[in-house]
């Protein structure tokens, strides 16, 4: 039972960083340290198989391995969560440059194209 609302918890908050998730110091902090937990973790796991076994069996679930599969699952998600986030952060900056871009080629030709306003060219009416 409480691997469930652990699970539950982790697509909770899975989908609360997908609906508001920004990119801020906080952020960064927050996800270096879980990545250093659970660095530390593994190495823990590697050490003594027998404590994710007995943990598994604490939070209800058969086996150890499956415990692993559960974790994995879910900090899949949320490298995919971050990926997508990043992903969009830079295609919105990718449409603000190309927007620039044409902003300023525009400004360049503005000059010629009023000048061809003020000169016309010559119509030849033979």
């Amino acid at each position: 039972m409480i691997i469930k609302v652990l699970l539950l918890a982790g697509l909770a908050a899975a989908a609360y960083t997908l609906m508001h998730g920004r990119r801020t110091a906080l952020s960064l902090l927050v996800r270096r340290a879980i990545a250093l937990l659970a660095l530390a973790t593994g190495g823990v796991a590697v050490l003594f198989p027998d404590l994710v076994t007995r943990v598994a069996h604490a939070v209800g679930v058969g086996r150890g391995t499956d415990l692993v599969v559960y974790l994995l699952c879910v900090a899949f998600l949320f490298t995919t969560i971050g990926l997508h986030l990043r992903l969009a952060a830079m295609h919105d900056k990718y449409v603000e440059l190309a927007r620039q871009v044409a902003l300023g080629a525009a400004r360049a030709d503005a000059p010629a194209a009023q000048a061809e306003i003020v000169r016309p060219r010559a119509v030849d009416i033979s």
